[in-house]
């Protein structure tokens, strides 16, 4: 309750009891208010987080004859939703791989996730090729681009996604198509490299993609070798004094140190991530890490 002194020269007929009252209703109507809102903001956040676990539903630890290990980080403290996106599915085509990030994070992000993501489950058993499959996520994104605009929620031109699209066939020959997106690195042999260093096409949703689309060929994973796709969220990362997170330190460290696993190799990223910003995230952060078995 909130005391208050009543003066001398209070006008006539005003009961310091009656103020009283008055301010003790005020501040158990304004309690009463905030519980409130604070019940809502908890159900919705666990509405998002159960949106989130269905949109980027969790990995089998196999798939065909890779090992599978990823996780997402949002950088909103108080709810699991971020705009990372990333699956893995078998196909006849070879084990296809999509790792994205949306423009942004949140809930706002989650509708042009669920569209890429919905997009790319039915384009990998489709499309013979990756440009395929891109061009069916492109024109997605776009249908949601003027879904969005037409509902007057956003400015639609500024949404985008960074893609980076790969395929893993049986002989371990690896292709890939980047939007925008970091590359992986290659983890074998002691050493962490990026699987390469070529400039990506510019991300979905800004641009119309080109005629012919560059599939990178980037060689064989061999039996045993480790592929670790990221969002930039993760080489971005801060810690107190602006100094952005050593990717590729860490994962030549952690290759060094082996025996590698799928699992540890995430591990190893994740704690290290953490340590390094104080668990203190500007945007959001997803790894994927297969390992071809042996």
């Amino acid at each position: 309750m909130v005391m208050i002194r009543i003066r001398a020269g209070a006008p006539r007929g005003v009961r310091p009891g009656a103020v009283f009252l008055a301010v003790s209703t005020c501040t158990g109507l304004f309690l009463h208010a905030r519980r409130a809102m604070l019940r809502e903001l908890r159900q919705a956040r666990a509405v998002a987080g159960a949106a989130q676990s269905v949109l980027l539903r969790p990995l089998p630890p196999r798939v065909a004859d890779l090992d599978v290990a990823a996780a997402q980080l949002s950088a909103d403290p108080g709810a699991a939703v971020g705009g990372d996106l990333y699956e893995v599915i078998p196909t006849e085509h070879g084990v296809r791989i999509v790792m994205g990030d949306v423009r942004g994070h949140g809930l706002a992000a989650l509708g042009t996730a669920a569209t890429v993501l919905g997009s790319f489950r039915e384009a990998a058993h489709d499309e013979a090729d990756l440009a395929g499959v891109l061009r069916r996520l492109d024109r997605a994104l776009a249908r949601h681009q003027r879904a969005r605009d037409d509902a007057r929620e956003a400015a639609a031109a500024e949404d985008f996604v960074t893609v980076l699209l790969a395929e893993i066939a049986a002989d371990g020959t690896l292709l890939a198509l980047n939007c925008g997106h970091p590359w992986p690195y290659r983890l074998g042999g002691g050493t962490a490299t990026p699987v390469s260093r070529r400039e990506p096409l510019p991300p979905l949703g800004l641009f119309p993609l080109p005629s012919r689309l560059p599939v990178a060929e980037l060689g064989r994973l061999l039996p045993a070798e480790t592929l670790l796709l990221h969002t930039d969220g993760v080489e971005d990362a801060r810690d107190a004094r602006g100094r952005f997170f050593p990717l590729g330190t860490v994962l030549a460290q952690t290759a060094r140190a082996g025996p590698l696993s799928a699992q540890s190799v995430l591990r190893a990223v994740f704690t290290r991530l953490l340590g390094h910003t104080g668990h203190r995230r500007a945007d959001d952060a997803a790894v994927l890490v297969v390992q071809r078995r042996p």
